[in-house]
């Protein structure tokens, strides 16, 4: 499986990270680099010039809280997709795991099996490739990676995260032919014992507006709604 490469763009001491938006080399993504300060419009203008002299002719963004929007809103991007940003407190929750299928790690191997998954779980914006995949295991310093199914097939899968006292619901999906059966509960279950289990105090996860059956999943589970949402950001290059 090849991995599209991620490009740093720098300018003075800001910094952005680049690199294909889900396998489409006409599309980049540009997000901000984890230990770097909050962008300017005019880096933000920068990155879109170096990007548009590499060919490319449309720009989307991760997803950004508000105060990390304001440099790319400077610089023309508007808003494409709104997310509903949820969190729960793990000390409050008593976390039990469903009984269901046997949860695997998930070897390199069973990647493109996952991702198989994921493409038919998703509408086609927000489908997973290698790049994405790889960028939601190397998000966060402790990672959890599981799925369920058997040798030959893979039904579901979960990414679960830690950084400090915070963990984050990276990736949830099941495949359409075996939604209903309580794939998701078990795998999300299993990605919030991990946490608390690693000293995690609050977790947080974050699905599209529309996405009503992960809504009741989660607020199900006891999520409830932050007060500051996330967008994705997208503009077309010259």
């Amino acid at each position: 499986m090849s991995v599209a490469p991620v490009s740093v763009i720098r300018l003075g001491q800001e910094k952005a990270r680049t690199s294909p938006w889900r396998g489409d080399d006409m599309t980049a993504l540009l997000s901000p680099a984890p230990d770097a300060p909050l962008l300017s419009g005019p880096f933000v203008r920068h990155c879109l010039e170096t990007l548009a002299g590499q060919g490319f002719v449309r720009v989307v963004t991760a997803a950004l809280s508000p105060l990390e929007q304001a440099g790319f809103l400077a610089a023309g991007f508007g808003v494409e997709q709104d997310l509903r940003l949820l969190g729960i407190d793990l000390r409050t929750l008593a976390v039990v795991v469903p009984a269901g299928p046997r949860l695997r790690r998930v070897p390199r191997r069973r990647r493109a099996a996952v991702l198989a998954v994921d493409n038919a779980a998703f509408a086609e914006f927000w489908r997973f490739d290698e790049r994405a995949l790889e960028d939601a295991l190397e998000a966060t310093p402790r990672v959890r990676f599981r799925l369920t199914g058997g040798r030959a097939t893979v039904t579901a899968y979960a990414v679960s995260g830690r950084a400090g006292r915070r963990g984050y619901v990276q990736r949830l999906a099941v495949h359409p032919d075996h939604q209903g059966h309580g794939l998701g509960r078990r795998l999300l279950m299993d990605g919030l014992r991990w946490m608390a289990d690693e000293g995690v105090v609050r977790a947080y996860v974050n699905t599209q507006t529309t996405n009503d059956r992960a809504l009741a999943l989660y607020e199900a589970v006891g999520f409830e709604e932050e007060p500051i949402g996330l967008s994705v950001l997208s503009t077309g290059l010259a």
